[in-house]
């Protein structure tokens, strides 16, 4: 029932069914990636918010749980530029919000997370502890990261918003790209933050992909049961990935916070916002999105500069015990998420997309 897409990326990644768990910065864990891969999928992590020591202890902890392939996923964003009266206007605008639970903003804020395009200790993990793919968020890797890659055996995915985008990454070598829609969760994959956004659903883009590349092509975005699957593939694609389902799951590392906000209404009305980390990402209706109504883009310091305030702000919050200031990403179809293990939510969407086949 695999289309022959789906076979020749099945085959090259190395797993049994074209399901693949989204590598989620902050919530994937070794346990949910095993968990998945165990079960003929492509379990993910998210490493872009860690240093190469501390994602390689991550591989390391998901291959105590599993022999399966394991997809490590980076941000390739173009490196923060620094504004340091933007970055002070930021911490006046969001001082009310710390004042409100008896805390100050920080003095200053940094880059908190080291991109791949300038991280050569996170290469020289990568080639050292070959994982079966290797997948980018933000652009495109330079051409010597893509090579030695390659030349460690590494399968390549890289995310795309447009048809442009999804050409500049098999351009670059890149060997499958996952086509992510508007209606996914967490951060676009838009290379370009400040340009406009042509929003495109995950059904439209997923067919301009495989119409013009030749690269397999993974649907992405509001893909939440087998019949999602099943549709996806059906379009063309070659696996479904799938993020949001997996955030409920007892192996994720959302917290309770997150946990009570994804089965509230809030599930029902997820916001587009720049306001929790300095990129356009997809969160669940929370008082950080309520924050960011009325902010404009050119107001929101460069991406990660800005997630510093916000993580400071979420950790303030939490401490007075609220957890709207949390960043809850979660995509269009978060009403259908499921409580239950990974490894049952892995087997359950297997029958459906059987069923729907």
């Amino acid at each position: 029932m695999a289309t022959d897409a789906s076979s020749r990326l099945l085959e090259a990644v190395g797993i049994r069914v074209p399901i693949i768990q989204a590598p989620m910065a902050g919530v994937s864990s070794p346990a949910m990636a095993a968990a998945v891969s165990n079960g003929g999928g492509l379990g993910s992590l998210g490493v872009g918010a860690m240093t190469a020591d501390k994602a390689r202890d991550t591989i390391h902890a998901f291959r105590q749980l599993s022999s399966g392939p394991l997809n490590v996923n980076l941000f390739v964003h173009r490196p923060a530029h620094a504004d340091a009266a933007k970055e002070a206007a930021w911490l006046a605008r969001l001082a009310p919000a710390f004042e409100r639970f008896g805390a100050k903003p920080p003095q200053a804020l940094t880059e908190i997370y080291t991109s791949f395009l300038v991280d050569d200790a996170m290469l020289a993990m990568l080639v050292a502890e070959r994982p079966a793919v290797v997948s980018v968020h933000f652009g495109v890797p330079r051409p010597d990261q893509v090579k030695a890659l390659h030349d460690a055996g590494i399968f390549l995915m890289g995310s795309a918003t447009t048809l442009r985008e999804a050409q500049a990454l098999e351009a670059a070598g890149i060997d499958a790209v996952v086509a992510q829609g508007y209606e996914a969760g967490g951060h676009r994959g838009v290379f370009d933050p400040d340009a406009d956004d042509s929003a495109l659903g995950t059904f439209a883009l997923t067919r301009l992909l495989v119409k013009h590349i030749g690269v397999p092509v993974i649907a992405s975005g509001g893909i939440m049961d087998g019949a999602g699957i099943a549709a996806v593939l059906k379009l063309g694609a070659a696996a479904a990935q799938l993020g949001t389902a997996f955030v409920g799951t007892d192996e994720s590392l959302a917290d309770a916070g997150y946990r009570k906000a994804l089965a509230s209404d809030a599930a029902h009305a997820t916001v587009m916002t720049r306001a929790v980390s300095g990129r356009p990402a997809r969160s669940l209706a929370s008082l950080f999105t309520r924050l960011g109504t009325d902010v404009q883009d050119a107001d929101v310091p460069d991406y990660p500069i800005a997630y510093d305030a916000g993580k400071a702000l979420n950790a303030a919050a939490r401490a007075a015990g609220e957890s709207g200031y949390g960043a809850h990403w979660a995509g269009q179809g978060a009403p259908m998420a499921r409580t239950m293990s990974a490894g049952a939510l892995l087997q359950t969407l297997i029958e459906e997309w059987r069923a729907a086949s």
